[in-house]
């Protein structure tokens, strides 16, 4: 018989990931691109959704021309990306502007003025989440109030996959995982809170068809087709947001499980049978039905390792004892030669403000402790245990809602560094599980589309087949102890800053950049 293969596409925040798999969840084929942020003003974070879709074309024809997977084994498409995202499109389904990512922090005046129309309290008691920069509302009415040609000419607001859904089949759609970047969306009843639309004064036509995640939204259009390589008439599935989809493909979703996300961005993601909602975290549909996710979303991630590595250590060379010429690699067997608490070195790892749960678009990146006797190794160390504190502080914020917490299951680029994932074994005092899959996320996109399509008959039998563990951390409590310590001076340094983060912003704005 032959082989049938489902295809995952991941608009990720720094780059696109499209992986072709088998029934056993194997990866055929893979292909990554990178695309431009630009940072255009002061808390202004945009992306080119063109760009995403050069991404997707790029990688196909690739795939398709360098291995031995043929389109037409393809049965079908699972999409997953970055929320919440606003990219305003006409009635074709062009972007009128770039897209606003979740980034970007200009909305605070919107914001000032929405808790003005109604309470935030009122607010987060429908939508579940916060009423912070990240989120879509706040963005439209950003738009509304400095491109008024572009609000009025806006047909939808799209999520960066549903722009690629679109592209593919011609249809619009918005997918329930995402829905909780719109606050006027009912987070327990699944639905848009038409009074709340109203107090908010949004029309409700900007969010597209509402649709569960393994929907199949439509099939390969022949003008997609010629531009892709893929047959026509192949079926694409809706999707979600790319953590609900990592979380699902790390095989994340019973009740107490907990993904712990190491992408660009950092996060956690807890399975929930019901909507538990905390006015400092995010809480969204689940891409499997009956389930919500709680979660913490934090700016710091992988990415600021990538940044460290890129500013200071671009030439970063190879101990004599380690063989190997990946600067990842490299940086983390320096860390594991620190100690935990970096000999006293603290990193505050808020380099684009933070997120859950401070929801600070004005923090600020930190070291606390810089010394003669500090060592590269402690500050790449330092720079991993700011992350796993961020980690823990998301966990103990969901603890305050009763969320259960068992294992964790660490995906993203970072859990391939083993030091960093003991790291945050040992700060949050868990268990941690890697899956072998560095796929996570266009792996659930592919599950999606593979219960959609009757590929795989449910979702239990589609993760027990395809979901594969490769390591397992215990945490050190002795270690663990050495870390309680220094997450609470973690904590109240923030405390002690946040003022003075807000008065350096006041400086920069009068003095220039």
């Amino acid at each position: 018989m032959k082989e049938r293969f489902l295809l995952g596409i991941d608009i990720g925040t720094s780059g696109c990931k499209l992986a072709v798999f088998d029934a056993q969840g194997n990866v055929k084929a893979f292909y990554n691109q990178t695309y431009q942020t630009d940072y255009p003003g002061p808390g202004y974070a945009e992306q080119d959704a063109n760009d995403w879709w050069r991404a997707v074309t790029r990688g196909l024809l690739n795939i398709f021309a360098s291995t031995k997977v043929n389109p037409h084994d393809i049965t079908a498409i699972g999409l997953a990306g970055q929320s919440p995202t606003c990219l305003p499109v006409d009635k074709n389904g062009s972007p009128l502007r770039k897209a606003l990512i979740w980034l970007d922090t200009r909305s605070v005046e919107q914001i000032r003025k929405m808790t003005q129309l109604i309470s935030e309290d009122e607010i987060i008691q429908v939508s579940g989440n916060p009423v912070a920069t990240p989120y879509i509302i706040p963005k439209i009415k950003w738009i509304e109030d400095n491109e008024p040609e572009i609000f009025r000419a806006t047909h939808h607001i799209l999520q960066s996959h549903a722009f690629i859904g679109h592209q593919l089949t011609g249809h619009f759609y918005q997918d329930m995982s995402t829905c909780n970047g719109y606050h006027i969306f009912n987070i327990s009843k699944g639905k848009i809170d038409f009074d709340m639309a109203e107090k908010l004064q949004v029309p409700i036509s900007l969010v597209p068809e509402i649709v569960s995640s393994h929907q199949i939204i439509g099939e390969v259009t022949q003008e997609a087709s010629k531009i892709t390589g893929l047959p026509k008439g192949i079926p694409v599935v809706a999707g979600g947001l790319d953590a609900a989809c990592g979380t699902l493909g790390a095989g994340v979703f019973n009740a107490g499980q907990t993904q712990e996300q190491g992408g660009q961005a950092g996060g956690m993601s807890i399975v929930t049978p019901n909507a538990l909602i905390h006015p400092k975290l995010i809480l969204s549909n689940h891409v499997v039905p009956q389930r919500w996710l709680l979660q913490g979303g934090t700016t710091g991630g992988g990415g600021v390792l990538k940044w460290l590595r890129e500013q200071f250590f671009e030439n970063i060379q190879a101990p004599d004892d380690l063989n190997t010429d990946n600067p990842f690699e490299i940086m983390s067997y320096l860390a594991s030669k620190s100690s935990p608490g970096s000999k006293g070195l603290v990193f505050l790892p808020y380099m684009s403000g933070e997120r859950s749960p401070l929801w600070d678009p004005r923090a600020k990146g930190t070291f606390v402790g810089l010394n003669f006797q500090t060592e590269k190794t402690d500050i790449i160390r330092s720079v991993m245990e700011g992350v796993a504190y961020t980690l823990l502080h998301n966990l103990k914020t969901a603890q305050e809602v009763k969320a259960e917490i068992n294992n964790l299951i660490s995906v993203g680029g970072a859990a391939n560094s083993v030091i960093w994932t003991q790291i945050k074994s040992d700060v949050t005092g868990k268990p941690i599980q890697v899956p072998f899959s560095d796929f996570a996320t266009p792996l659930g996109a592919a599950i999606l589309a593979g219960v959609g399509t009757g590929y795989f008959p449910s979702f239990e039998v589609a993760v027990n087949q395809t979901v594969k563990i490769q390591r397992y951390h215990e945490p050190d409590f002795k270690n663990h102890q050495i870390y309680r310590d220094y997450f609470g001076l973690f904590l109240e340094l923030y405390d002690s800053l946040k003022e003075k983060f807000q008065k350096l912003d006041q400086i920069k704005t009068k003095t220039g950049p």
